[in-house]
C-alpha cells in the first residue's frame, strides 16, 4: 500500500502545531512547506520514471493527493492561532522524485518526465485551487533537468515535457476565482486494494467572466461520461483541450519531442449543461463563455 511521502505522525503534526504557532506570534508572513511524491514512499527505492507497472500509477497519484491532508491540517492550525489570516502556507517545493535516470549523475536529479507527472501536476493544481485562502505561494521544485522538470535539455536541443503541457493547459485559472463544485455517482478507480478518485476537478471565473474547468481522468484503462450542470452561468460556447496517450509512461524525446502534446477536445451544451467524454489518463481543460 502506498506511504506517506513525507514522515508523519503524532510527533510531526505536534513539531508543525508549535512552529505554526510561533509564526504567528512572531510576525511571520508564512510557514514553506516541501512535499514530494514518491510512488514507493521510500526514499531509497522511490520507483522508476519510465517502465514502471500500473502498481506505481495508482501509487503515484494516491501518494501526491495527501498534500490535501496536509495542508488541511496545517490550516485548522493556523485558523486557530490565526484567526484573521495573516500568515499564509508556502508549497514552495512539491513534485515527483524517482530513482536516478541510468546513466546520469545521480546528484543531478535527472529524470524523465512523462504522461504521469502531467496528471500529478494537474492533480496539485486543482488541490491549490481549494486551499487558495490559506496556500499564497506553491512552485513546483525544478524547472529545467531535474525532478519533475518542464524543461529538459541536451546540448543544442530542448523539449517540452508532459508537465509542461499541464502548466501551459492551466494558465487561464491564473488570476481566476475559485469556484466550488461537486461530483455525485462518480466511481473509484481502485488497483490491489488501493483507491482515488475516478475523476478530479477544478472550477474558476476568469477576469474577463468566462468559466475555466480543470478535469483530470486518473483511471488509465476507463474513459469518463460527465454531464455537468452550471448553476448561475448561462453558457453559449465551450471549447476544450486534452492531455492523453496511449501508455501511462509516455514520454517526449529528442528524437520525437512532440509525442505528447494537447489536442481539441469535443465538448457540447445540452440544455445548459456541458456534456464531454474524459479519455482514460488524462488532463482536460474546458473555456465555457456567456
Amino acid at each position: 500500500r502506498p506511504k506517506k511521502v513525507a514522515s508523519g505522525g503524532s510527533n510531526e503534526q505536534t513539531h508543525w502545531t508549535e512552529t505554526l504557532a510561533s509564526a504567528v506570534d512572531w510576525g511571520m508572513d508564512g510557514i514553506s512547506h516541501h512535499y514530494y511524491t514518491l510512488p514507493t514512499g521510500e526514499w531509497e527505492v522511490k520507483g522508476k520514471a519510465v517502465g514502471f507497472p500500473e502498481q506505481e500509477w495508482i501509487s503515484t497519484l494516491f501518494n501526491t493527493m495527501r498534500i490535501d491532508e496536509y495542508l488541511s491540517l496545517n490550516e485548522a492550525v493556523l485558523d486557530k492561532h490565526d484567526p484573521e489570516g495573516k500568515v499564509g502556507l508556502y508549497l514552495d517545493e512539491w513534485g515527483t522524485w524517482y530513482d536516478p535516470e541510468p546513466g546520469r549523475q545521480a546528484g543531478f536529479l535527472y529524470q524523465q518526465n512523462s504522461l504521469r507527472d502531467a496528471v500529478v501536476a494537474a492533480l496539485n493544481f486543482n488541490i491549490f485551487h481549494r486551499h487558495a485562502k490559506r496556500l499564497h505561494m506553491a512552485n513546483i521544485a525544478q524547472t529545467v533537468n531535474g525532478l519533475q522538470a518542464v524543461i529538459l535539455t541536451e546540448g543544442e536541443k530542448m523539449l517540452l515535457t508532459p508537465t509542461y503541457h499541464a502548466f501551459e493547459m492551466y494558465r487561464p485559472f491564473q488570476d481566476s476565482t475559485f469556484v466550488p463544485n461537486a461530483f455525485a455517482g462518480m466511481p473509484e478507480y481502485t488497483l490491489d486494494g488501493v483507491s482515488v478518485p475516478r475523476v478530479s476537478a477544478t472550477s474558476a471565473r476568469t477576469r474577463d467572466g468566462a468559466l475555466v474547468l480543470g478535469l483530470v481522468n486518473l483511471d488509465p484503462h476507463e474513459s469518463a461520461q460527465l454531464a455537468v450542470s452550471i448553476d448561475g452561468f448561462a453558457a453559449r460556447s465551450a471549447a476544450g483541450r486534452v492531455l492523453t496517450a496511449e501508455a501511462i509512461d509516455a514520454h517526449n524525446t529528442f528524437d520525437a519531442p512532440e509525442a505528447v502534446k494537447p489536442t481539441a477536445l469535443e465538448v457540447e451544451l445540452q440544455d445548459g449543461r456541458l456534456v464531454l467524454e474524459l479519455p482514460a489518463k488524462s488532463v482536460t481543460v474546458v473555456t465555457l463563455e456567456e
